[in-house]
């Protein structure tokens, strides 16, 4: 596998370059040549394509806390076609976004951004997260569950119209009014172990393909208003407790970050387990970077997450512009790369959603993917984007942009060694008929999905991923192909060539 990939990343190289001179001897977009020599397969064939599916106050689905079952599934749906189409590969999907769940719990209550009434399931029922997988998964499209660990609700502060199996009645001693909304308190024990509970639970019973948590641990500060957690604080320094005030914070949170690392594992060693932290760790790393300090005001050490192996893949939230010095795009991107110890993945959060909210425009999301990329030999592996409904809405002609010059063909999520997940197997029993390949079921279970490649123009370009139960591709082109299976971490099988040529056409 190994010499394989050197010798592709060496005609991978070739191929860039003759885009490259191409494109600027006929004065043509790069998109555009690398569709005009190899019908649409543009590199890379690894990345992660991610955006951000928020759920809390409806901003990108469900749109109404209002719309009935049957409207709520078409929507969903029609977003993952979309985002199918736009040649992305992985949804965030908020799950839990305020102490409630969008998916049947017996732990938490239904969502209020679901049905309007905080503990009301759907009716007729459905389980959006089951749907949400399953139909991803024909999509290839991965699943990342999106948890918020501690904020008990958004844009109120009161209690009144929870359900009563909501957080902040269960344990109201440990959920605080601070600012406009309710937060828990991650110093009380009996939180955190609810917390990793419903993180746990999910991974149990739904078929997901990561764990995510996004920037908010503890609450960003209210002006003038410290964070009520005193007596939690006390108690713990009666007992024997050395630390202070702000390293006890920071240890609560590193605390739920690696006991989750490892309990995921522990039930499910292929999930992958992700954070997108505030961009900045703190001002000063790197030089220059002036802004927000994570470390001191969230309590969040997402550095030592990321030296410490605890993430499978960090997503910073670079959500600045490329040129400004004080939070440059690349400079943030460079340091975040340099903590890398572990060689795990780096896929930068993306502020999509700029493009309306700051007037950015659409070429400034592609110049960052595009610098997210010239860093790949450090692991800068992709991209998660904020969010869905920038691109199901082509807001500011977003979708156009990145379909025509930055995910112009599919992509295959990247590889995960280092997590555990048996080999797929060879495809078997492939034959060709005319412009049709079959091939044998999968029986074996390894096998999340199917990769074709097309050998044209020097380009060994994905043409199509197709779901676990396809056997079978029409192809448009004649040529070499190449056909493999993949597992769920991204480890791909040796592979099975055929052809598509005169002869199998005409016989």
């Amino acid at each position: 596998r190994d010499q394989r990939r050197a010798i592709l990343e060496q005609v991978d190289g070739s191929a860039k370059f003759l885009v490259k001179f191409l494109g600027f001897f006929l004065g043509a977009p790069e998109g555009l040549i690398r569709f005009l020599i190899c019908k649409d397969s543009s590199w890379p064939a690894r990345e992660f394509r991610g955006v951000f599916v928020a759920t809390v106050a409806n901003i990108d689905w469900p749109s109404s806390r209002h719309l009935t079952t049957n409207q709520q599934k078409n929507e969903l749906i029609n977003l993952l076609d979309k985002l199918q189409k736009l040649n992305f590969n992985a949804i965030v999907l908020q799950v839990r976004p305020a102490g409630d769940a969008l998916y049947s719990s017996k732990l938490e209550p239904w969502s209020y951004y679901l049905t309007g009434e905080q503990g009301k399931a759907p009716s007729p029922f459905y389980d959006p997260l089951e749907l949400a997988t399953t139909e991803a998964h024909k999509r290839n499209l991965e699943v990342h569950a999106w948890f918020n660990p501690y904020r008990a609700r958004s844009g109120s502060s009161s209690s009144v119209g929870l359900a009563q199996n909501h957080i902040a009645h269960i344990y109201p001693q440990y959920v605080y009014k601070y600012g406009h909304d309710l937060w828990m308190d991650p110093g009380a024990s009996v939180i955190k172990d609810h917390a990793i509970k419903v993180f746990l639970d999910v991974v149990t019973r739904y078929d997901i393909d990561g764990v995510h948590i996004d920037d908010y641990f503890y609450p960003y500060p209210v002006s003038g208003t410290d964070f009520p957690d005193s007596h939690t604080y006390s108690s713990y320094k009666k007992s024997g407790g050395s630390l202070g005030l702000s390293d006890w914070r920071r240890n609560n949170i590193n605390t739920l970050i690696q006991n989750l690392s490892t309990r995921i594992k522990t039930i499910k060693p292929y999930v992958k387990f992700g954070i997108s932290p505030f961009g900045i760790w703190q001002p000063g790393y790197p030089h220059g970077i002036h802004g927000f300090n994570s470390f001191t005001s969230l309590y969040a050490d997402s550095r030592k997450w990321f030296k410490d192996g605890w993430l499978d893949y960090v997503a910073p939230q670079l959500y600045w512009q490329i040129d400004p010095p004080a939070q440059s795009y690349p400079a943030l991107l460079d340091w975040w790369l340099d903590q890398n110890t572990h060689q795990h993945h780096v896929y930068t959060s993306n502020y999509a959603s700029a493009v309306f909210a700051k007037h950015w425009s659409p070429n400034e999301l592609e110049r960052q993917v595009q610098i997210s990329r010239s860093r790949e030999s450090r692991k800068s592996f992709g991209n998660i984007h904020f969010s869905a409904k920038v691109f199901v809405g082509n807001m500011h002609g977003m979708s156009d942009v990145f379909h025509s010059n930055v995910y112009t063909s599919p992509a295959l999520t990247p590889e995960m060694p280092w997590l555990s997940c048996p080999n797929p197997p060879k495809p078997s029993n492939v034959k060709t008929h005319g412009h049709n390949v079959s091939w044998t079921p999968d029986t074996s279970g390894h096998v999340r999905s199917w990769a074709i490649f097309h050998f044209i123009a020097e380009v060994f370009g994905l043409v199509t991923v197709l779901p676990q139960d396809s056997t079978s591709f029409t192809a448009t082109e004649i040529g070499s192909y190449v056909i493999v299976s993949l597992n769920r971490i991204g480890i791909q099988s040796t592979e099975e060539r055929f052809t598509i040529g005169l002869t199998s056409v005409i016989g």
